[in-house]
């Protein structure tokens, strides 16, 4: 593999191999807005990740999360966002999956309305991934991808979902690009480099630039977001206003602050999506060291649960209040080939998860397989209608009977039960997830379900908070412990082994990072904060 020497704006040092391919997507005019991007916002990006863990540090000491006194006039208000464009008028099926060249394609294809590509949780992000993704959408988007496996050829359909794009969050650096000595944002660097390359040719071709906007935790997090929108807009030329996008309420703290999340992104908004994996996540990392707190078994805790439901229902009535599209949240269950039974059981569950949806008023949903849209399509259909008559979405279904209080976002269930069954499948999911990662692959099928970092990070908290909580009882009475953890770990390692029948160093790592993880006195901020600095 030949390495070409770039041209690079003053300041800025790339450590990684660049390709002659690669250096199409790194030239010197790309590198300039990251630069630029970088220069005027890192400041802010840093005190913003400083106020998180100082955020963290009261609720570790007690404080609760509750509306913003502050904002009161923006949520009693009546404003809404800017309209959104015809491309996201209909999203009823969004299907989601990394940035690796047969997903794109097969995602595409897939019949759904939408496609989110991602650079961050189902994409480990190692160098080659993050600019060979740049280059596969960049190819894509001029309907040039193609790709030759197995004595297969994929290409792409005459008629292909919309495009949005998923940047890594925040608290995600790109190693290997440094601007002024710094690490670059994660974040800025995939969205520049995206906006710069295809956003004009998106906008001749009708639809697009759109994005997804992950793991915030506060309205001035979007406000950043919409300030590097504004700054971007202006330095390629595009009108202010035609990047949209979607931020996926996946906090618990931003589910107290998602009219002020639209506000900050109003003339850019394109919704909010109910990212439920990662929420489910963030309630058990802010509230980890309450004796009191407990979920049950990961399985358990359901879009069913009280908090859950408290939180989708209050997001459908925020965004439809404010003319703004509201997305369901992943059906993880992917479909099983060799087990028609099993099978039917799976395909029920993405049913019922989808029809409620629908029934309360959400305008689509995600799934992570192709195999799953028509199942999701037909649930929205049931409700908005089928053929040219359809109704795209439901904006005009307002929620009126929805009065969710800051209890209910707090009123976490079930607690019970917590199974030596549900600690090994922690252990193992954990395991197999993190084996992979390491390996260059953020996005594995395991147990059924398509698991990315999100459920990866679920696992392995939960093991970290069942251990310190006094609730954290089997249901045989066993206190967990982290004694027990250890003893479960060679066991699940050993079945995680047999089923991707290797030997991969990587596994053996894995469960390593994991018993580390799960019984260590410190709560690891993010799985893949350490972990990146190992790729």
């Amino acid at each position: 593999m030949s390495n070409v020497s770039l041209q690079l704006p003053a300041g800025m040092e790339i450590k990684a191999p660049v390709t002659p391919e690669f250096a199409e997507i790194l030239t010197p005019e790309a590198l300039a807005l990251v630069a630029k991007l970088s220069r005027a916002f890192e400041p802010r990006r840093q005190e913003l990740l400083a106020a998180r863990v100082e955020r963290a540090k009261r609720l570790d000491a007690g404080e609760r999360p509750d509306f913003l006194l502050q904002t009161k006039a923006i949520r009693e208000g009546d404003w809404k966002i800017a309209p959104i464009p015809p491309a996201l008028y209909c999203r009823r099926a969004e299907i989601t999956g990394p940035v690796e060249a047969k997903m794109v394609i097969n995602a595409f294809n897939s019949g759904a309305d939408s496609y989110m590509t991602d650079f961050e949780d189902s994409n480990s992000p190692v160098w080659t991934n993050q600019i060979q993704g740049q280059i596969n959408l960049k190819a894509a988007i001029r309907r040039t991808l193609t790709l030759e496996q197995g004595g297969k050829v994929y290409k792409l359909n005459d008629k292909i979902a919309t495009l949005q794009v998923r940047p890594r969050g925040w608290h995600l650096d790109e190693k290997h690009v440094l601007v002024d000595g710094k690490r670059v944002s994660g974040g800025i660097f995939d969205f520049a480099l995206f906006l710069f390359h295809n956003a004009k040719e998106q906008i001749a071709r009708g639809a697009g630039p759109f994005f997804y906007l992950p793991k915030m935790e506060s309205h001035l997090e979007a406000r950043l977001w919409n300030d590097i929108f504004i700054m971007a807009q202006k330095e390629i030329g595009l009108p202010q206003g035609t990047i949209k996008a979607t931020v996926l309420i996946e906090t618990i703290l931003a589910a107290f602050e998602m009219d002020e999340i639209l506000y900050e992104l109003r003339e850019h908004s394109a919704g909010l999506n109910a990212g439920r994996w990662d929420y489910i996540f963030s309630c058990i990392k802010k509230f980890k060291l309450d004796k009191d707190f407990c979920l049950a078994n990961r399985a358990t805790v359901t879009m069913t649960a009280p908090f859950m439901r408290s939180y989708a229902l209050l997001l459908l009535k925020t965004c439809h209040k404010r003319n703004a599209p509201a997305i369901g949240g992943m059906a993880a269950l992917i479909p099983i080939k060799n087990d028609p039974e099993a099978n039917e059981k799976a395909m029920g569950g993405v049913r019922n998860d989808k029809a409620r949806d629908a029934t309360d008023g959400y305008d689509g949903g995600w799934v992570a397989h192709p195999g799953l849209v028509d199942l999701a399509m037909t649930e929205f259909k049931k409700v908005l209608g089928d053929g040219p008559n359809a109704k795209l979405n439901q904006i005009d279904k307002q929620r009126p009977d929805v009065n969710v209080t800051a209890a209910d976002l707090l009123n976490f269930q079930p607690e019970t039960p917590i199974t030596e069954a549900g600690l090994r499948m922690n252990i193992n999911v954990g395991i197999h997830y993190l084996g992979a990662w390491l390996a260059g692959n953020g996005c594995v099928p395991i147990h059924n379900l398509m698991e990315d970092a999100a459920t990866a990070e679920i696992s392995r908290s939960q093991v970290w908070q069942w251990i310190r909580s006094t609730k954290g009882k089997l249901d045989d009475g066993r206190k967990v412990t982290a004694e027990m953890v250890r003893a479960l770990i060679p066991e699940e390692l050993a079945k995680v082994k047999a089923s991707v029948g290797a030997e991969a160093k990587t596994y053996d790592r894995a469960a390593v990072i994991f018993e580390q993880m799960s019984t260590q006195d410190a709560f690891a901020e993010f799985l893949t904060l350490p972990l990146y600095e190992e790729l």
